[in-house]
């Protein structure tokens, strides 16, 4: 998986989750929280719409934790010198390795 990858599913998840947000009236971290904690919904209608919210959410937290430990990883490695030469790469779409 490319940085571009994970920033492309970056991007599609959180127009996701502006879906339920705008659907429901709430922000996504305000619902995880409290789905975290049990809570359920009050119409069994949204029960498949809250599961999938809920997921979607936690795979956001996951690609965007991924994409600072390989750029940490690209910038300690010396793969790439400075965050700048790193956005100077990806705005030309360059293919950017992974150090092993």
């Amino acid at each position: 998986m490319t940085l571009n990858e994970i920033l492309q599913d970056i991007h599609a998840m959180r127009e996701d989750l502006l879906v339920f947000e705008r659907k429901y009236g709430i922000p996504s971290e305000l619902f995880y929280e409290a789905y975290q904690q049990g809570e359920e919904p009050v119409d069994q209608v949204w029960v498949l719409d809250w599961s999938e919210w809920a997921a979607t959410y936690q795979i956001l937290q996951d690609r965007l934790d991924l994409y600072r430990e390989k750029t940490r990883q690209l910038l300690a490695d010396a793969s790439v010198a400075s965050v700048a030469e790193l956005i100077e790469r990806t705005a030309r779409h360059e293919s950017i390795p992974f150090p092993g």
